[in-house]
């Protein structure tokens, strides 16, 4: 049986990759601030936990009352796709807030990571598992206004290279870039004052010149890519520049 273990399934890639999987036979846990009505009555082997990830003491206790280790039983594939993340605060330092950094480091950074713990001691009869942290090229590539969202996916980065060396029996990790996706937070990107982001005319173009991927096919490559042989051998990687072979 395969299964999967989701964040952020609500809207956007996350809602794109969880219909894939679904589509693809997976038991689904997704986890999110709010349900997915419609993607709940498209498949009925979608499981929503509702869950706000910023909230660490309350991911804390979800995770220690066992609902994620009581999914993963009988699984014989099973992924984690930590997908949840937030893109403000946007803007030098002096003008973040010490409450909104709190939130996006408790969301972008500490809740993959408490979750992919917890998933691995939560599958350890299961041959075949993998983790898959949702990066972005803002953590390779240092932009103006955005060091806390960088700092988070960098973190993230870091994560997966280091899981990997640990070696753990059975699991496969990779930290992917998925490319530039037309979603909601592109909207928050665009709409951000140039003063904060710089470089807001550069996401501009890409909208105006129809240069963002679809959530669909973008959902669609990731899991290809995620299910295929290869996931694991590049602890990080970008899904628009694979590396050779991949």
């Amino acid at each position: 049986m395969d299964k999967a273990i989701i964040t952020g399934h609500s809207r956007g890639l996350g809602e794109a990759l969880a219909e894939t999987l679904l589509r693809r036979g997976f038991s689904v846990l997704a986890i999110a601030r709010s349900g997915n009505a419609a993607l709940a009555g498209r498949h009925a082997g979608l499981r929503e936990v509702t869950l706000d990830l910023a909230d660490t003491a309350a991911l804390a206790r979800w995770l220690a009352d066992g609902e994620l280790a009581r999914f993963a039983q009988g699984a014989s594939r099973i992924v984690l796709l930590n997908n949840a993340g937030q893109l403000g605060p946007v803007g030098a330092p002096g003008q973040q807030g010490a409450q909104a950094i709190a939130r996006a480091l408790a969301i972008n950074v500490a809740a993959p990571i408490m979750l992919s713990d917890a998933f691995v001691a939560a599958t350890q009869g299961c041959a075949d598992r993998r983790i898959a942290h949702v990066s972005s090229g803002a953590g390779r590539n240092a932009y103006p206004g955005w060091s806390i969202y960088g700092a988070g996916k960098a973190a993230l980065d870091l994560h997966a290279r280091a899981v990997q060396l640990d070696a753990v029996a059975g699991l496969s990790i990779a930290s992917i870039a998925p490319g530039v996706i037309d979603t909601g937070m592109q909207a928050e990107i665009r709409g951000a004052s140039v003063a904060a982001f710089p470089q807001r005319a550069r996401f501009e173009a890409l909208k105006a010149n129809n240069e963002l991927a679809s959530p669909a096919d973008a959902g669609r490559s990731f899991v290809d890519y995620l299910l295929s042989d290869h996931f694991g051998r590049a602890a990080c990687t970008d899904l628009r520049h694979p590396p050779a072979g991949q």
